[in-house]
């Protein structure tokens, strides 16, 4: 393909500047042609089809004369300077029209192909105006990316010719990942752990820091009502308690290559980014100190841990990017990386792949060492194909096979489980849709009962 060919190419693939005939000009030179073509028949000299032919380009020039030019044609976009992985976002277009004649205009924005758009824009606009629009756009993939361009097109009077205008338009955009349940944690803890389904227990009578005198409710422990509020207010007061504050919680994120599983939406590192982060907001609520360490084959992020609600952006700034790799996860060297990092006692929660980490043996012997002065819980995200299989019918000899096949699978998961459990080592597996609500129930429940 030549260059010239390439240049025309991109300019009918709504790239670049140019002006090109539209298909009403075709339809139209068409329709003409073939009236000259009839009146050949009829005796029509060449010299009338010539000068007809002439008329015609001329006219059709005149109209394209008539048209806007580029030089009096604006067009700016505003855009989120971060958007949620799979939220719907609206980005503005504002289009200015510094000649008198009208147009009628197409837009098409220079996104990237992962992003999912709503475009082209389309519409009339009068002269000497100013027409906004919006157009809605939806980021599947996490990521840096950059927008440079708007690429405008817009129609002459009688609608035969077609110029198009590129406008340079630099913005930079940061996909994050979905951040709907750690806002839900921010809100309300305890609403966000009732709508999932899952109850905060309970801490022991008396147990962490004093933190208010309230109104004695029904359920409330009498060991705990301020008789001396009782009788100055002459309303039954409890003392209210929580967790100890200024606990250490470390997070560990698998990037190794079976956190690349798809999923309903996205993929198992997507579901874990999203539950950490959401542990990450209620841990700092509270109080406690938070770092984050994110691996493969080696480590390729470590966050120290640090306390205050301004150390989630920072975790945020850190995590947003990053991506599944190739190589399979070396959970004994990131294990000994905790080792030399953590020296003071807290919570590990690793969210990883169960079945990938069951058949690591010398992850254990780390595990056993970080096991006398950590706490650990590890979280993945069940296999519904599993659980689909284990709960199918056994309707013919195949579906027999497959189902005796998935029980068996799950009863040496089981068996594994519980070799690792007996070391102290707690697992968990949950719904993809349920991984952040069971990450933050554990976390309080492990503080309340004053585990860490």
């Amino acid at each position: 393909m030549t260059k010239s060919s390439r240049s025309l190419l991109g300019r009918l693939l709504f790239q670049d500047k140019g002006i090109l005939p539209t298909s009403r000009l075709l339809l139209v030179y068409a329709g003409f042609s073939a009236l000259l073509l009839v009146g050949t028949l009829i005796g029509l000299t060449w010299t009338w089809i010539f000068v007809s032919n002439a008329l015609f380009i001329g006219l059709s020039l005149f109209d394209l004369l008539t048209s806007p030019s580029k030089k009096e044609i604006e067009v700016k976009r505003s855009i989120p300077d971060q958007m949620e992985r799979g939220l719907t976002y609206k980005v503005g277009l504002e289009i200015t029209n510094n000649s008198p004649r009208d147009m009628t205009f197409r837009l098409l924005d220079g996104t990237p192909q992962s992003f999912q758009t709503s475009l082209p824009l389309k519409g009339p606009l009068h002269g000497h105006s100013v027409g906004t629009g919006s157009y809605e756009v939806i980021t599947p993939v996490r990521g840096d990316y950059v927008l440079n361009r708007l690429y405008f097109r817009y129609r002459s009077p009688l609608g035969l010719w077609e110029k198009q205008k590129t406008v340079e338009s630099h913005d930079q955009v940061k996909v994050i990942p979905d951040l709907t349940e750690t806002r839900k944690v921010l809100e309300d803890a305890q609403r966000f752990l009732l709508y999932e389904g899952v109850k905060i227990r309970k801490q022991q009578s008396g147990a962490g820091e004093f933190s208010k005198i309230r109104n004695y409710v029904v359920g409330d422990d009498p060991r705990k009502i301020n008789w001396r509020q009782t009788a100055k207010l002459r309303e039954v007061m409890t003392n209210e308690y929580e967790p100890e504050h200024g606990k250490y919680i470390t997070i560990l994120i698998d990037c190794g290559r079976m956190m690349g599983a798809e999923l309903k939406k996205g993929n198992r590192l997507e579901k874990s980014l999203e539950a950490a982060m959401t542990v990450a907001a209620a841990a700092l609520q509270n109080g406690d100190y938070v770092s984050v360490l994110a691996y493969s084959k080696t480590v390729k992020v470590y966050i120290p841990p640090a306390k205050g609600m301004a150390h989630l952006q920072t975790i945020l700034n850190r995590i947003y990017n990053l991506e599944v790799d190739a190589a399979e996860s070396n959970y004994a060297a990131v294990l000994h990386y905790v080792q030399t990092v953590q020296k003071k006692r807290s919570l590990l929660l690793l969210f990883s792949d169960i079945h990938t980490f069951l058949h690591e043996d010398n992850a254990l012997y780390y595990l056993q060492r970080l096991r006398r002065q950590h706490l650990f819980l590890m979280i993945g995200i069940e296999d519904e194909m599993l659980m689909k299989q284990i709960k199918a019918e056994p309707v013919d000899d195949i579906k027999s096979m497959m189902k005796s096949m998935a029980q068996k699978q799950m009863l040496v998961k089981k068996r594994e489980k519980a070799k690792w459990e007996k070391q102290g080592l707690l697992m968990v597996e949950a719904r993809e849709e349920k991984l952040a609500s069971t990450a933050v129930s554990h976390y309080i429940d492990m503080m309340n009962r004053g585990l860490v």
